[in-house]
């Protein structure tokens, strides 16, 4: 059995959510309060990734954009690309292996902003792959306004990130994040000022990537000469 900070590590996601239920159901019994929210984004669900279309689409809806409909938007996402699942799953172990602060699956999934984010990213890169610019961009928005991490849709992120605190997190459309990358706030993957192409930074798997304004000079060292060194990365 493989553990990670005292907590079991389910070998799939049927079996992770089914922690997280329990994790869940423990949570309503202790805190009576909280069990009509439980119960709503994880205890009335079959699945992760219908908890999570559930709980995104309550929060990112507004009066113009239906919370239901984005529920039924982001199921939609998971069936059109089911490997979208998998990340969400390597996401969650991600903040609970490397994070402190998180010591339950179920609290990572409602309460860690930077995870949610990442989630709704992930939703908005499938239907960008659709050429379905226009509801990317509008989730993009959306992310952005709600959580204030801004991640274009067309950008590409591996599996197993860590976007911690994430407040001010912007990752731009050309950039590339490998797998188990951790990410601080205030950290942005940003254009080195060209006008078209592959404009943005790339960052290794197994990164973690402290603060970063413009560029990434470690990918373009020509950049240093133009502007101070904004970036410290640490494997």
């Amino acid at each position: 059995e493989i553990t990670c900070h005292g907590l079991c590590v389910p070998s799939n996601s049927d079996e992770l959510f089914k922690l997280m239920r329990t994790e869940a159901k423990k949570d309503s019994e202790q805190e009576p309060s909280l069990a009509s929210f439980l119960y709503s984004t994880i205890l009335a669900h079959e699945t992760m990734e219908a908890s999570i279309s559930f709980l995104l689409g309550n929060k990112l809806g507004n009066a113009s954009l239906l919370d239901t409909q984005l529920v039924l938007l982001f199921n939609q996402a998971f069936e059109i690309d089911p490997s979208a699942i998998t990340a969400l799953r390597n996401d969650l172990c991600a903040v609970v292996d490397r994070d402190p602060a998180c010591d339950q699956y179920s609290h990572c999934l409602l309460y860690f902003k930077g995870f949610q984010a990442l989630q709704a990213y992930r939703i908005a890169h499938i239907f960008w792959k659709q050429g379905r610019y226009a509801l990317a961009t509008a989730l993009q928005s959306r992310v952005s306004a709600v959580f204030h991490v801004d991640i274009h849709p067309a950008a590409t992120i591996g599996t197993g990130i860590l976007m911690d605190h994430a407040t001010g997190i912007v990752i731009g459309e050309t950039a590339r994040v490998g797998n188990n990358v951790s990410i601080l706030h205030d950290v942005t993957l940003g254009g080195t000022g060209a006008d078209v192409g592959d404009r943005h930074p790339k960052s290794a798997t197994t990164t973690r990537v402290v603060r970063l304004l413009e560029a990434v000079t470690a990918v373009w060292p020509d950049y240093q000469a133009r502007s101070a060194p904004l970036m410290s990365m640490y494997h």
